[in-house]
């Protein structure tokens, strides 16, 4: 079962896709929430999250305070699934601080280079088979996309090897939950 952990939706469960996702663990977002809040990077944040699944990660991001979340998903079934979650969401919204929640059902990287926006915040959780090369354009690819102090949050089997990082990022820190690795990553500062 997948819930958002808190914020003004708190225990709302979410619909999961029946195939094809990997729903992140109560544990693991918990762990990445509660350090996003500790530095105050959720209140009023333009948040992506690519290759959303459910939706879990935005969708948790709008319940904590983010100004607007958007919901990349390929999948037919999983952006539905994404649109219902994010209605559910969206009701339980204080009135007239909704935050904007939009859901595409483009693949990541045709969104990425189609697609205008600048984001603080960004959700990376792809398949865990999805290739290191396919990773490392998405990445440089969302590079020209992110505001100035955005912060990445790369999710990956802590089996694969470490991604290549592109210019204009740089990891912080990765933190592994079992068979799970959270790569924390920031803009580079420009010279």
């Amino acid at each position: 079962m997948t819930r958002i952990i808190a914020g003004y939706a708190g225990s709302l469960t979410l619909k999961v896709p029946s195939a094809g996702t990997r729903p992140t663990s109560d544990r693991v977002r918990e762990a990445i929430f509660s350090s996003l809040q500790a530095r105050g990077l959720l209140d009023g944040a333009r948040v992506l999250d690519l290759y959303a699944g459910s939706g879990a990660l935005g969708l948790e991001a709008a319940s904590r305070g983010a100004s607007s979340v958007l919901l990349v998903e390929k999948s037919h079934a999983a952006v539905q699934v994404c649109r219902r979650n994010a209605a559910l969401v969206e009701q339980r919204a204080p009135r007239g601080s909704a935050p904007s929640i939009q859901v595409s059902g483009k693949p990541v990287r045709s969104y990425l280079t189609s697609t205008p926006g600048e984001w603080d915040l960004v959700f990376i959780d792809p398949p865990y088979e999805l290739g290191g090369l396919e990773l490392d354009h998405v990445l440089a690819a969302l590079v020209p996309r992110l505001a100035a102090d955005a912060v990445v949050v790369l999710e990956r089997s802590s089996r694969t090897p470490v991604p290549a990082w592109p210019s204009g990022l740089e990891l912080e820190r990765r933190s592994d939950y079992g068979e799970t690795a959270i790569f924390w990553l920031n803009t580079e500062p420009s010279d």
